[in-house]
């Protein structure tokens, strides 16, 4: 395969000598030399600034630089956050991109689901159902996240997992802003338990359909009037 040039000294460098997850790379003085990547010290840390954006590289005090796993989700998620703070409608065109490929990637990841995943999917909706029938009301965000996530969990596709996972950061950032009313969640955890009763039967197709079903509630969701969001930092 040839080499690509990634626009930056430092992760050329990272590349081309075959540094692997969990290794430690050289300090930022060691970097500026001639025999390594030969640029200014500035240089070498606005490179690393943006290999730390893109999730590629951590940096600790005591440990020094090195190479995470990759991941697609923090490049995804960046942009993604870009694009909401200048306009909140992006948020449903990228859910319907989050839509179209848990569809195409749904009798793959269901067949890899384990007895212990589905156990957890299952507590979810138990604890989705405890919070909304409680004497106190919450909204099960977290249950929801975790619940649509564990399907894919298994899938050995890191551009699949960063679209997905970038969807829920989103989610968390934008569904503060929009109003949905008690039935409608309600609905929600419905279609999820009838989901999950056809993952446990064998029946991908049915869950499939359900799933399909359920994401079309959003169309008829009332939604307030759009704030600026309040990213998180990080």
């Amino acid at each position: 395969m040839p080499s690509i040039d990634l626009d930056s000294e430092l992760l050329n460098f990272i590349v081309q000598n075959g540094f692997q997850p969990g290794d430690r790379l050289p300090t930022i003085n060691e970097l500026q030399a001639p025999e390594k990547l030969g640029i200014s010290i500035s240089k070498v840390r606005e490179q690393l600034e943006v290999a730390r954006a893109l999730g590629l590289v951590e940096v600790r005090s005591k440990t020094g630089m090195r190479l995470k796993p990759y991941s697609f989700t923090p490049a995804v998620r960046l942009s993604l956050f870009f694009a909401l703070a200048q306009d909140p409608r992006n948020f449903d065109l990228f859910a319907a991109l989050r839509n179209h490929v848990e569809v195409a990637f749904w009798h793959e990841a269901c067949a890899l689901l384990t007895d212990e995943d589905k156990a957890l999917m299952r507590d979810c909706v138990s604890a989705a159902r405890a919070k909304l029938n409680g004497h106190l009301i919450g909204i099960p965000n977290e249950e929801h996240r975790t619940f649509h996530l564990t399907v894919f969990r298994h899938l050995e596709n890191p551009f699949v997992i960063g679209i997905l996972e970038a969807y829920w950061d989103a989610y968390a950032a934008v569904e503060p802003n929009r109003y949905a009313d008690y039935a409608y969640h309600q609905a929600v955890w419905n279609y999820h338990e009838r989901i999950l009763n056809a993952i446990c039967a064998g029946d991908f197709d049915t869950a499939q359909a359900l799933f399909i079903e359920h994401t079309r509630l959003l169309r008829y969701k009332p939604r307030g009037s759009e704030q600026p969001l309040d990213l998180p930092s990080g």
